[in-house]
């Protein structure tokens, strides 16, 4: 539902015409006062009602995905597969590590990838997502996974930026490269 359904885009023209004009306004400030606390809750709702289907959606995607052969799911929830096993050292939550990445939401709209730039990154393994610090320390150097992170290892109930919204699941497949420290 748009927030905004109701309003008189004509009023609302005419109103910036008078603040730009500095005449007062002819709306009063209780009335533009319960105006926006109704846009507010509109907006509220809105989101929270999203929420609730991007965490059953994620939900429904990690129970059928458990259910696939070669995928482990560890008690917090996190699942991964093993893509190959790579032969070095695992890395510890103080370790940082350089790694090729490539993030999805479930519906594989890529959000961020360091193979589509060409350059790996370097992270703390103890200052990423809860779903990354477990599943890296269970990577031995040259290993590639594919996680699937419920939204409580990852961005939670805050999202990040524009392109996760709150409660996202997510995939990523990610190469560990090396131990840096």
């Amino acid at each position: 539902a748009n927030p905004f359904d109701g309003i008189d885009i004509s009023a609302v023209q005419q109103g910036l015409a008078d603040a730009f004009a500095k005449e007062a306004s002819k709306v009063s400030v209780d009335d533009l006062n319960e105006a926006f606390k109704e846009i507010n809750e509109r907006m509220q709702a809105a989101a929270a009602e999203k929420a609730t289907v991007m965490a059953a959606e994620g939900e429904k995607y990690l129970e059928e995905n458990a259910k696939r052969e070669g995928v482990t799911t560890v008690a917090s929830g996190l699942q991964f597969e093993v893509v190959s096993e790579g032969e070095g050292e695992k890395p510890t939550a103080q370790s940082t590590v350089r790694v090729h990445y490539h993030g999805t939401l479930i519906d594989g709209t890529v959000f961020d990838s360091s193979y589509d730039r060409g350059q790996p990154a370097e992270f703390p393994v103890g200052g990423v997502i809860a779903g990354w610090t477990e599943a890296l320390q269970l990577m031995s150097v040259g290993s590639k996974y594919k996680l699937h992170i419920p939204h409580n290892l990852a961005y939670g109930e805050q999202g990040a930026g524009g392109a996760i919204a709150p409660f996202s699941a997510l995939v990523f497949d990610v190469e560990l490269l090396e131990i840096v420290s």
